[in-house]
């Protein structure tokens, strides 16, 4: 299960206040005054998002299923994407790189048209760095047979998880892309279908921001 709600600030309180009003009205037949609150309630969450102060937060909890890549991010992605950015410091072992890997794979099948894709983790020193450098370098020549270059930087300070759109979106989940479940075997449900898979606990706060920071 996971929960979701929007942010606290007086501009999306109003918007949310208003719109209840509005259904509580077309409940009561009063659909005039009804559609009167609509209208407003909507201005309200428009100036919202035009003020970069949209503010959605879910909660995924442990061994929630439901939440593949597609789940989570198929609502902010449109033919308006072109360029993704994404800081995340443990894109190292294998799993991450294949979780890298499905999260690319995503931007390509969704309607959005990804040119580019900046990646900003951190370097693995340890015996998995020839893993990690061949892993990454694989999937930039995949990409780039799509037509999608990718960027790659590496960074021993990053410790923030954070995706941002072009289109202003900025999603920030607590585990990164690395929140799914080891599958309990190689023929269980879930080891493919990733909406199948259980979940680590962890938050997603989503957020809109008419100018999106670039690495």
């Amino acid at each position: 299960m996971a929960k979701s709600m929007l942010g606290q600030d007086p501009e999306s309180t109003a918007a949310v206040t208003m719109l209840k009003r509005a259904v509580e009205l077309d409940s009561e037949s009063k659909y005039q005054q009804a559609l009167l609150c609509y209208q407003e309630g909507i201005d309200l969450l428009l100036q919202v998002l035009r003020d970069g102060k949209y503010h959605k937060q879910i909660k995924i909890e442990d061994n929630a299923t439901g939440f593949s890549y597609e789940s989570l991010f198929q609502e902010y992605l449109n033919e308006t994407v072109t360029e993704v950015w994404i800081e995340d410091p443990y894109i190292r072992h294998t799993h991450q790189l294949y979780n890298f890997l499905r999260f690319c794979e995503m931007l390509i099948k969704r309607p959005c048209k990804v040119k580019t894709i900046h990646l900003l983790t951190s370097l693995d020193e340890g015996s998995g760095q020839y893993q990690q450098s061949s892993g990454l370098k694989e999937i930039k020549e995949s990409l780039n047979n799509h037509g999608v270059l990718l960027k790659l930087e590496y960074s021993s300070s990053i410790h923030d998880r954070e995706i941002r759109f072009n289109n202003g979106w900025i999603i920030k989940i607590g585990r990164g892309l690395d929140y799914f479940k080891k599958p309990q075997g190689r023929y269980s449900l879930g080891y493919c279908d990733f909406d199948l898979r259980p979940c680590y606990e962890t938050t997603v706060d989503i957020f809109h921001n008419k100018h999106t920071k670039k690495i």
